[in-house]
């Protein structure tokens, strides 16, 4: 596989981005799409009310635009722009009702978890008609067990909403999910380059480019946010190519970060409502390290070498699969 291609779609898709924040930016000022901070967080972020989010618009942009130039046009195209977008498009449903009418919690519960379903049920409708293996793969090893599309397509729902979710809260400090997820979609992009699939490399690089490009205006102290619109977008992009690439439990290596990301969450409520005790101060966990005295940038930049190291013990278990 041409790797000078990827490495151009990743290049021309950061461009899109640092040339599309400058314009954004000032519009979601105007408009009013100011974040707002969560009280009971730690009291470093309530100077950070006010800052212009929805900035995952931005993302999606450049990533839709690289991704589509530069891939082929065949399912898995498909497939990566139905997840990136559709996730996308529910995340910025949220944020819009968020912001416009001053609704704390966005949209319910349950009508994000149907938005979710129903583009989740559009990519394993998509897979089927290609013909997509049911096989999974056991990350290190040559092992793989075929569930039957009975079991795998409802696993592969459960996958994506795990995932994007897991990206979502992740989404917490300045930088954080931008770099955090570049690591792993670089990983992913190399997993897509073995397994020889362009659709999935390019979409790879596409959102690399994206996030980076994202990252210079997000990086601390932040001068916008990338909101839902983008977290739900690129944990849909994860998701799809760990799925197209047949690397689907690499990814509780590769997005390691992710898993401990959302494991902290769970632990945390699971352990208030049986114990009526908290585990950590505050999740998800990267506000617990804050409240321990921990800097904003030390966080961001412990998990960006944790998530290269995961990224790294990824990669080299793929060469077993």
């Amino acid at each position: 596989m041409d790797f000078s291609l990827v490495l151009l779609t990743i290049g021309v898709s950061f461009i899109l981005a640092v040339i599309a924040a400058p314009l954004c930016i000032p519009l979601l000022r105007r408009l009013k799409f100011g974040q707002q901070i969560r009280g009971e967080g730690p009291q470093s972020h309530l100077k950070k009310a006010g800052t212009p989010t929805m900035g995952g618009i931005i993302i999606m942009v450049a990533f839709t635009l690289a991704f589509m130039k530069f891939s082929v046009i065949n399912t898995d195209f498909y497939v990566m722009l139905v997840a990136t977008l559709g996730f996308g498009l529910v995340g910025f449903l949220d944020d819009y009702i968020k912001i416009v009418f001053k609704r704390s919690l966005g949209l319910t519960a349950k009508q994000k978890l149907v938005g979710q379903l129903v583009f989740a049920a559009i990519v394993c409708i998509l897979l089927i008609s290609k013909g997509h293996s049911t096989a999974i793969g056991i990350p290190g090893t040559d092992y793989s067990f075929d569930w039957g599309g009975i079991f795998y397509y409802p696993f592969i729902v459960i996958m994506m909403l795990a995932t994007t979710n897991a990206v979502n809260f992740t989404d917490g400090l300045d930088g954080l999910l931008s770099g955090v997820s570049a690591i792993a979609l670089g990983a992913y992009a190399v997993v897509a380059m073995q397994a020889t699939s362009l659709p999935a490399a390019v979409c790879a690089g596409a959102m690399i480019g994206a996030v980076l490009g994202f990252l210079v205006f997000n990086a601390h102290p932040a001068r916008v946010f990338m909101g839902d619109s983008g977290s739900l977008g690129i944990g849909g992009a994860i998701s799809a190519i760990a799925i197209v690439t047949k690397a689907e439990l690499l990814f509780l290596v590769i997005g390691g970060i992710f898993v401990i990301e959302i494991l902290s969450v769970v632990l945390q409520v699971a352990s208030f409502k049986t114990r009526g005790k908290r585990i950590f101060k505050m999740s998800p966990i990267h506000h617990h390290f804050e409240l321990s005295g921990w800097s904003e940038w030390r966080v961001v930049i412990t998990f960006w070498a944790v998530g290269l190291v995961l990224a790294g013990i990824g990669l080299y278990l793929n060469k077993g699969l």
